[in-house]
């Protein structure tokens, strides 16, 4: 039995929630987002609640009602409060300059990488070494974040690269000569 698909989302105040056909619509403060519901499940709002149903105890419905409750409680606090990943720039030289609606980094090539900024996603450089992503879709933040820190890895023997804020990469010892 799913217990993630059996516990109800509480909708806030200024979300607002409509279910036509297999799509819902969440709008908020942040802006507004939709999802549609795979066909085996059905999805109410009672008294300022979301509640998630599924039609049979097949294994394949039961995974997708904990996975369909998970959505739209991301939809619901992404309306509300947002997302945000904090990636860092280690290396000397290495910065990040946000403009408009691009992103532009040098990481040590030729040229620099210049990132246009999809829809939905906001970037800031607090500092030329920190990169804020932020946004209402939890999946395009984090889709946004992987891909800039894919343009130069955190690398084990010096350290050097972009990481997400907080993350720990494993130093390796480097070569030795032997006498």
């Amino acid at each position: 039995m799913s217990r993630v698909g059996k516990k109800p989302i509480d909708i806030p105040a200024k979300v607002k929630v409509e279910i036509k056909d297999s799509l819902v619509n969440v709008q908020g403060p942040k802006g507004a987002l939709e999802h549609e519901i795979p066909g085996r499940l059905t999805v109410e709002v009672k008294d300022n609640k979301i509640i998630v149903k599924r039609s049979s105890d097949e294994k394949s419905d039961i995974m997708l009602h904990g996975l369909t409750r998970s959505v739209l409680f991301n939809l619901v606090k992404g309306v509300t409060e947002g997302y945000s990943k904090e990636l860092e720039i280690k290396g000397v030289g290495f910065k990040a300059q946000a403009q408009g609606k691009s992103l532009q980094i040098s990481l040590g090539f030729s040229h620099p990488v210049v990132y246009s900024v999809p829809d939905g996603v906001e970037i800031k450089t607090p500092k030329p070494t920190q990169i804020s992503v932020s946004g209402v879709d939890k999946v395009k933040v984090g889709e946004v974040a992987a891909e800039i820190r894919s343009f130069f890895q955190p690398e084990p023997y010096t350290g050097k690269g972009i990481r997400y804020a907080g993350e720990y990469v494993r130093h390796k010892a480097g070569k030795t000569v032997v006498k």
